[in-house]
């Protein structure tokens, strides 16, 4: 079963030009969907990313994505 991964456009702690290969080649399968999530209080103090039903958050774009690691199925 692929990885459901969910990114926002606006988060201003990452830039999906260098987040999106980082997340392909951590989780190669993964449905990647780039779009508000409506999460925008802490979107807008950490970076953050929506992994398999949960919600992931570091203050950098690298840490949030080693947080997500161990949801990656």
């Amino acid at each position: 079963m692929a990885n459901d991964i969910r990114v926002c456009e606006k988060c201003k702690h990452t830039r999906l030009k260098t987040l999106i290969p980082k997340i392909k080649k951590m989780a190669p399968d993964a449905e990647i969907k780039i779009g508000c999530k409506s999460y925008c209080g802490p979107c807008g103090k950490r970076a953050f990313i929506y992994i398999n039903g949960r919600y992931v958050s570091a203050p950098t774009e690298d840490e949030v994505l080693a947080k997500a690691q161990p949801f990656v199925k």
